[in-house]
């Protein structure tokens, strides 16, 4: 995150572990005057989702598949989320969304549902054996599918490419930014 003093000047990061004198401030990139919705990232990283997910989706329709579908099933094939609570929070949906998503895969004999012998009220998800066939194709597809947005960008580009999201989605976690001046 790009980082100033009142005077606009780069203000020095803390030594790691230690808290800065006082919050950081966020550049103001955008401003509501001057706001258009096809300038900002926010849009921009929305419309490469919604891509993404069509042409996934193309991809595994054979397998009867959506992306709220191969979602939760690539999270319980790779040892994300064993659980609706876990899985809701990796896919950043609310637990009750997620349970109904199971009830429809376990119905099309995708996941199954066990309860845990060490505590009762916790249900852990596995995937049943055509679970695991169906979504062992959708990384290839997925694959394909980020290859084919990415069609002209140098390794290196990727790399910085993940960095900066991945900066976005840390600066959104954040409690360590205080709001715009002209914010309340």
């Amino acid at each position: 995150m790009a980082v100033t003093t009142d005077s606009g000047k780069p203000r020095p990061r803390a030594a790691r572990g230690t808290a800065p004198a006082r919050p950081l401030r966020p550049v103001a990139h955008y401003t509501g005057e001057r706001y258009a919705v096809d300038d900002s990232y926010g849009y921009l990283v929305r419309r490469v989702q919604a891509s993404l997910q069509r042409h996934i989706e193309r991809r595994v329709q054979t397998l009867a598949l959506t992306a709220l579908q191969w979602s939760p099933l690539l999270l319980i094939a790779q040892g994300k989320g064993d659980t609706a609570a876990a899985l809701a929070r990796s896919l950043d949906t609310d637990t009750g969304a997620v349970t109904r998503m199971l009830d429809r895969l376990e119905r099309k004999g995708l996941v199954r549902r066990q309860r845990s012998t060490g505590d009762r009220r916790v249900i852990h998800l596995a995937l049943t054996a055509e679970g695991r066939h169906a979504i062992g194709l959708v990384p290839f597809a997925i694959a394909e599918v980020l290859n084919l947005h990415l069609t002209g960008f140098s390794e290196r580009e990727v790399d910085q490419l993940k960095d900066f999201l991945r900066r976005i989605i840390a600066n959104g976690h954040s409690d360590a930014v205080e709001p715009a001046a002209d914010e309340p």
